[in-house]
Protein backbone atom coordinates (compact mmCIF):
# COMPACT_ATOMS: atom_id res chain seq x y z
CA UNK A 1 0.00 0.00 0.00
CA UNK A 2 2.85 2.35 0.71
CA UNK A 3 4.51 1.91 -2.70
CA UNK A 4 1.47 3.01 -4.77
CA UNK A 5 1.00 6.03 -2.49
CA UNK A 6 4.65 7.05 -2.92
CA UNK A 7 4.42 6.52 -6.67
CA UNK A 8 1.29 8.68 -6.77
CA UNK A 9 2.94 11.44 -4.74
CA UNK A 10 6.03 11.32 -6.97
CA UNK A 11 3.82 11.61 -10.07
CA UNK A 12 1.94 14.58 -8.58
CA UNK A 13 5.20 16.29 -7.59
CA UNK A 14 6.63 15.70 -11.08
CA UNK A 15 3.50 17.16 -12.68
CA UNK A 16 3.61 20.22 -10.42
CA UNK A 17 7.34 20.72 -11.07
CA UNK A 18 6.87 20.29 -14.81
CA UNK A 19 3.98 22.77 -14.86
CA UNK A 20 5.96 25.34 -12.88
CA UNK A 21 8.91 24.74 -15.23
CA UNK A 22 6.68 25.37 -18.25
CA UNK A 23 5.63 28.74 -16.81
CA UNK A 24 9.24 29.98 -16.53
CA UNK A 25 10.83 31.75 -19.48
CA UNK A 26 13.67 29.59 -20.78
CA UNK A 27 16.30 29.47 -23.52
CA UNK A 28 16.85 26.46 -25.76
CA UNK A 29 20.50 25.45 -26.02
CA UNK A 30 22.28 23.25 -28.60
CA UNK A 31 24.20 21.03 -26.17
CA UNK A 32 23.58 19.30 -22.85
CA UNK A 33 26.39 18.63 -20.41
CA UNK A 34 25.81 15.26 -18.76
CA UNK A 35 27.61 13.16 -16.19
CA UNK A 36 27.52 9.41 -16.05
CA UNK A 37 28.56 7.02 -13.30
CA UNK A 38 29.66 3.46 -13.96
CA UNK A 39 28.76 1.80 -10.66
CA UNK A 40 31.04 -1.19 -11.32
CA UNK A 41 34.26 0.79 -11.84
CA UNK A 42 33.17 3.88 -9.84
CA UNK A 43 34.24 6.10 -12.73
CA UNK A 44 32.44 9.36 -13.40
CA UNK A 45 32.48 10.67 -16.96
CA UNK A 46 31.38 14.08 -18.17
CA UNK A 47 30.26 14.37 -21.77
CA UNK A 48 28.36 16.69 -24.06
CA UNK A 49 25.54 15.72 -26.36
CA UNK A 50 24.22 17.86 -29.19
CA UNK A 51 20.45 18.11 -29.64
CA UNK A 52 19.26 15.45 -32.08
CA UNK A 53 22.37 13.29 -31.78
CA UNK A 54 23.12 10.04 -29.98
CA UNK A 55 25.89 9.59 -27.41
CA UNK A 56 27.00 6.25 -26.02
CA UNK A 57 27.90 5.60 -22.41
CA UNK A 58 28.69 1.98 -21.64
CA UNK A 59 25.78 -0.06 -23.00
CA UNK A 60 23.52 3.01 -23.01
CA UNK A 61 22.55 5.11 -26.02
CA UNK A 62 21.45 8.62 -25.06
CA UNK A 63 19.44 10.75 -27.49
CA UNK A 64 19.07 14.40 -26.55
CA UNK A 65 15.83 15.96 -27.76
CA UNK A 66 16.05 19.35 -25.97
CA UNK A 67 18.08 21.25 -23.39
CA UNK A 68 16.65 24.34 -21.74
CA UNK A 69 17.89 26.81 -19.15
CA UNK A 70 15.96 29.52 -17.39
CA UNK A 71 16.86 33.12 -18.07
CA UNK A 72 19.56 34.63 -15.81
CA UNK A 73 17.06 36.74 -13.85
CA UNK A 74 14.95 33.65 -13.02
CA UNK A 75 15.60 30.93 -10.45
CA UNK A 76 18.39 28.81 -11.99
CA UNK A 77 17.16 25.59 -13.57
CA UNK A 78 18.40 23.36 -16.35
CA UNK A 79 16.32 20.62 -17.93
CA UNK A 80 17.09 18.16 -20.69
CA UNK A 81 14.71 15.83 -22.49
CA UNK A 82 16.48 12.51 -22.96
CA UNK A 83 15.63 9.15 -24.46
CA UNK A 84 17.93 6.44 -23.12
CA UNK A 85 18.12 2.91 -24.51
CA UNK A 86 20.10 -0.04 -23.21
CA UNK A 87 21.72 -2.76 -25.32
CA UNK A 88 23.19 -5.32 -22.90
CA UNK A 89 25.90 -7.64 -24.21
CA UNK A 90 24.42 -10.63 -26.02
CA UNK A 91 21.12 -8.90 -26.85
CA UNK A 92 20.15 -8.12 -30.44
CA UNK A 93 17.71 -5.31 -29.70
CA UNK A 94 17.97 -2.24 -27.51
CA UNK A 95 15.30 -1.43 -24.94
CA UNK A 96 14.06 2.07 -24.15
CA UNK A 97 14.61 2.44 -20.40
CA UNK A 98 14.07 6.18 -19.92
CA UNK A 99 12.23 8.91 -21.78
CA UNK A 100 11.56 12.27 -20.17
CA UNK A 101 12.89 15.47 -18.66
CA UNK A 102 15.84 15.40 -16.27
CA UNK A 103 16.35 18.42 -14.02
CA UNK A 104 19.81 19.53 -12.88
CA UNK A 105 18.55 20.92 -9.56
CA UNK A 106 16.58 17.75 -8.71
CA UNK A 107 18.35 14.73 -10.20
CA UNK A 108 16.29 12.26 -8.15
CA UNK A 109 12.98 13.72 -9.33
CA UNK A 110 13.19 12.11 -12.76
CA UNK A 111 16.12 9.71 -12.65
CA UNK A 112 17.43 6.89 -14.77
CA UNK A 113 17.02 3.61 -12.90
CA UNK A 114 19.69 1.21 -14.08
CA UNK A 115 21.67 -1.46 -12.24
CA UNK A 116 25.05 -0.39 -13.63
CA UNK A 117 24.79 3.23 -14.81
CA UNK A 118 23.57 6.57 -13.51
CA UNK A 119 23.19 9.58 -15.80
CA UNK A 120 22.28 13.10 -14.76
CA UNK A 121 22.19 16.60 -16.24
CA UNK A 122 24.82 19.17 -15.27
CA UNK A 123 23.88 22.03 -17.57
CA UNK A 124 23.34 23.27 -21.09
CA UNK A 125 25.71 25.00 -23.49
CA UNK A 126 25.36 26.85 -26.77
CA UNK A 127 28.45 25.11 -28.17
CA UNK A 128 31.04 22.50 -27.28
CA UNK A 129 33.33 23.46 -24.42
CA UNK A 130 37.11 23.28 -24.70
CA UNK A 131 38.72 20.69 -22.48
CA UNK A 132 41.79 21.45 -20.37
CA UNK A 133 43.66 18.52 -21.87
CA UNK A 134 43.18 19.81 -25.43
CA UNK A 135 46.01 21.63 -27.17
CA UNK A 136 45.66 25.41 -27.11
CA UNK A 137 46.76 27.44 -30.11
CA UNK A 138 49.39 29.91 -28.80
CA UNK A 139 48.17 32.55 -31.29
CA UNK A 140 44.79 32.67 -29.54
CA UNK A 141 46.25 33.29 -26.07
CA UNK A 142 46.56 37.03 -25.41
CA UNK A 143 49.94 38.42 -24.40
CA UNK A 144 50.36 39.64 -20.85
CA UNK A 145 50.14 43.38 -20.46
CA UNK A 146 51.74 45.02 -17.41
CA UNK A 147 49.08 46.42 -15.06
CA UNK A 148 49.97 50.13 -15.45
CA UNK A 149 49.90 49.84 -19.26
CA UNK A 150 46.47 48.20 -19.05
CA UNK A 151 45.21 51.18 -17.05
CA UNK A 152 45.08 49.25 -13.78
CA UNK A 153 46.93 50.77 -10.84
CA UNK A 154 47.60 48.23 -8.09
CA UNK A 155 46.76 49.41 -4.57
CA UNK A 156 49.59 50.43 -2.27
CA UNK A 157 49.99 47.98 0.56
CA UNK A 158 51.17 49.09 4.01
CA UNK A 159 54.81 48.41 4.74
CA UNK A 160 55.48 45.21 6.66
CA UNK A 161 56.44 45.74 10.28
CA UNK A 162 59.64 44.29 11.58
CA UNK A 163 59.41 41.60 14.23
CA UNK A 164 56.25 39.92 12.98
Amino acid sequence: MIRPTLAFLAAVFTAISASSWAARPSVDQRYAVLQGLDKITARVSEFEVEVGTIAEFGTLSLTLRACRETLPEETPETAAFLEISDLPPGDDESTLIFSGWMFASSPALSALEHAIYDVWVIGCADGPRQRFDEEVDPDTVPERIPLPEAGIIPPKLPAARAGR
